[in-house]
């Protein structure tokens, strides 16, 4: 027997027809490249993203052709999100922080058809375009008398005249749910970047499931900061979600600087905002130098990278700013766990809190996981057994654009590369990278645990920590560090830093000092690069 539901197919064209008839006045904001605060509101982004399906029409832009972006958070950005997936195109948001000849491999492997790119990134263009033979049409995302006159880009327009005198009216196409509708590429610190590529469905979903309390906690309350990129897996599906509840949005632009974030939040009355750990290392430090504090902000969302504990210390203690550590992949549309605690949790201890918040979280609804050992057997969710972390569910990757077989282990479900452990409740804490993990005597040793001891120490601003070769114990690890500027810590001080806060044998063996540690594009550390560089490098007993 079958229900007798309408069956409706779940399209990203929904979540700004909703945002536009029932939060129609809530605002969006975004600070632009030339520096200058934009006010728009959600009518306004729906009725422009109408106008583009039109443009997109008009060029003969095909359904499923991939039309690219290379563009800051700001709601000309945002309008392309609803226009271009909203039609039946396929939006590809291009990470401009990769190298150039990236760019051109990565367009040519999603055969762009369409490149909309802020005017900051033109000397970008500029250097791939003649290597990118599928785009048929170049939009500068200013007005139209702002466009350069001589830039060597055959027929660039601007975004402004493109879409202007379009109607602000359009009739969605009634898409299959599973239909194509954004990709994203993973940074590819190994090889070629990977791409991920979403369907309605999938995005529909994984907007529902992180609104919720559990998840990122989003209503139409709320006024919300995404310093996460957009070009970065979706924002975290923050223009999505904002849509749903109707929140207002508030665009950061390419200012991601301390003071910038703090004024914006301030000025526009932020209650949650979501970032990784090292622009909210620069917020804090902005605000701890002023002497500031929040006047409207109640929640963080960490993720990208661990959040160390005193980073979570600092806001909640000092600022009175809930964090909530969350974890996800860009094969995961991404958001996986969220670090939220329950009716139990809540009475805890402050110290037995604490624990729970640098986890990485509980599953939210439609995604599962496992841990596994070696030959895939399953292990216990003691909060003790460490092993490789699988998950599946209906917004997580099963193959790569064009990889031509399937991304999942035998049994259907995705290795996500992460090292592991869950507990009794259902709560997650990534110890290592896969590739990261140092086995030292038959055990595992979490890294993760390592850098963010050394991040609780005053003087350090980075810590990666790595393994290095030992006769005896087959790997050791060290800790490489980066001071704050002017502070001052010995090796000596800092191996002391870790007594009583993790078993001897856990502790790093050496501290090595260095001016930074190699970033990749969306900002994580690139310990591959880490460990060339330190290549000569041995340990003092074996030195």
């Amino acid at each position: 027997m079958s229900g007798l539901m309408q069956d409706k197919p779940l399209l990203i064209s929904d979540l700004i027809e909703f945002a536009a008839q029932y939060h129609g006045g809530t605002e969006v904001i975004s600070r632009r490249v030339e520096g200058d605060i934009h006010r728009s509101t959600w009518a306004q982004v729906a009725a422009r993203a109408r106008q583009v399906a039109h443009a997109l029409d008009g060029w003969r832009i095909g359904q499923g052709s991939r039309v690219a972006t290379l563009a800051w958070n700001g709601y000309r950005h945002l309008e392309l999100y609803f226009g271009v997936s909203g039609s039946g195109r396929v939006l590809h948001t291009i990470n401009p922080r990769l190298h150039p000849e990236q760019i051109a491999w990565i367009m040519n492997h999603a055969e762009d058809e369409v490149l909309c790119f802020e005017a900051s990134f033109l000397p970008l263009v500029q250097a791939v375009w003649q290597k990118c033979p599928t785009v048929k049409r170049w939009v500068l995302l200013c007005e139209a008398d702002k466009l350069p006159a001589d830039t060597g880009i055959p027929g660039l327009v601007s975004y402004e005249a493109w879409i202007a005198g379009q109607a602000t009216t359009y009739a969605w196409p009634k898409l299959d749910e599973n239909a194509a509708s954004s990709m994203c590429y993973t940074s590819g610190t190994t090889g070629n970047p990977k791409a991920a590529l979403y369907s309605h469905r999938s995005t529909v979903l994984h907007t529902y499931a992180s609104v919720m309390p559990d998840g990122l906690n989003l209503s139409s309350r709320d006024a919300v900061l995404p310093v996460v990129p957009m070009f970065h897996v979706n924002a975290w599906g923050i223009p999505y979600s904002t849509a749903m509840v109707g929140a207002k949005l508030v665009l950061p632009g390419p200012a991601l600087d301390g003071e910038s974030v703090f004024n914006l939040i301030e000025a526009e009355g932020v209650s949650i905002a979501l970032g990784v750990p090292t622009v909210w290392q620069m917020l804090l430090g902005h605000v701890a130098k002023h002497k500031q504090r929040f006047s409207t902000l109640k929640l963080t969302v960490i993720g990208g990278a661990a959040a160390p504990a005193a980073m979570i210390q600092t806001f909640e203690k000092d600022y009175g700013v809930e964090v909530r550590h969350a974890w996800g992949m860009t094969e995961m549309s991404p958001l996986g766990t969220a670090a939220s605690l329950g009716r139990r949790q809540a009475a805890l201890s402050d110290a037995e809190q604490l624990a729970i918040k640098t986890t990485q979280g509980r599953a939210i609804f439609g995604v599962e996981m496992r841990i596994v050992g070696d030959g895939g057997k399953a292990l216990p969710w003691d909060g003790k057994a460490f092993g490789d972390l699988h998950v599946r569910g209906p917004w997580i990757i099963r193959e790569y654009y064009k990889a031509g077989e399937s991304a999942l282990v035998d049994d259907g479900w995705f290795p996500t590369g992460d090292v592991a452990t869950i507990d009794a409740e259902g709560y997650m804490h990534i110890t290592d990278r896969s590739k990261d993990v140092v086995k030292s005597g038959g055990e595992w040793l979490s890294t993760i645990d390592i850098e963010n001891i050394a991040m609780g120490h005053p003087a350090v601003a980075m810590a990666a920590a790595i393994g290095v070769k030992h006769p005896k114990w087959d790997e050791r690890p060290i800790v490489v560090v980066v001071k704050k500027p002017d502070a001052q810590v010995s090796r000596e001080e800092l191996l002391a830093f870790y007594e009583g806060k993790l078993a001897k044998w856990q502790c790093p063996d050496d501290v090595v000092f260095v001016d930074a540690i190699p970033l990749g594009a969306t900002g994580k550390m690139l310990k591959t690069e880490l460990r060339k560089q330190l290549a000569g490098y041995k340990l003092p007993e074996l030195a």
